[in-house]
């Protein structure tokens, strides 16, 4: 029960989608959800049901069942600059003095808050899919995190 008031989630993007069957289309909803505990675990999960509440709680667990463990210094940022790309997604992440606060739009923002990170300089490029992009930024926040280890 704790680990549950632990994490705290963000819904980052609902989606319809559909797929096309033999009496017509079967109308189903996505959702892409962040978990984090701010203070240095982060997690992203997908979720897909008929219902909107349901896709939510399935992304919710899967992020939960994969959570990355992040690297923070004393000043609340990552221990190195990266650039990644990964798909269409390219994301830049610079540590940032103590002060400066997050400086990154969407989804970077979403994940780089709920995983602690208090400083941070980052920039998006290429894509715009809200899926890339958070999987880019996780993997960029575990590369940053690798020296530290």
């Amino acid at each position: 029960m704790s680990e549950e008031k632990v994490f705290e989630e963000k819904v980052i993007e609902i989606s319809r989608v559909s797929r096309t069957v033999k009496g017509g289309k079967r109308i189903s909803f996505r959702a892409l959800v962040i978990v984090g505990d701010r203070n240095g675990k982060v997690g992203m999960g997908l979720g897909k049901a008929t219902d909107v509440s349901i896709s939510i709680k399935k992304g919710t667990s899967q992020a939960k069942k994969k959570l990355h463990k992040i690297f923070l210094t004393e000043g609340g940022s990552i221990g190195k600059e990266v650039e990644i790309a990964l798909n269409a997604a390219k994301i830049l992440l610079k540590p940032a003095p103590e002060g400066t606060s997050i400086i990154a739009g969407g989804v970077v923002r979403s994940v780089c808050e709920l995983s602690g990170i208090k400083n941070l300089v980052s920039k998006s490029y290429g894509s715009n899919n809200k899926i890339n992009i958070a999987r880019a930024t996780l993997k960029a926040l575990d590369i940053s995190s690798e020296g530290a280890k």
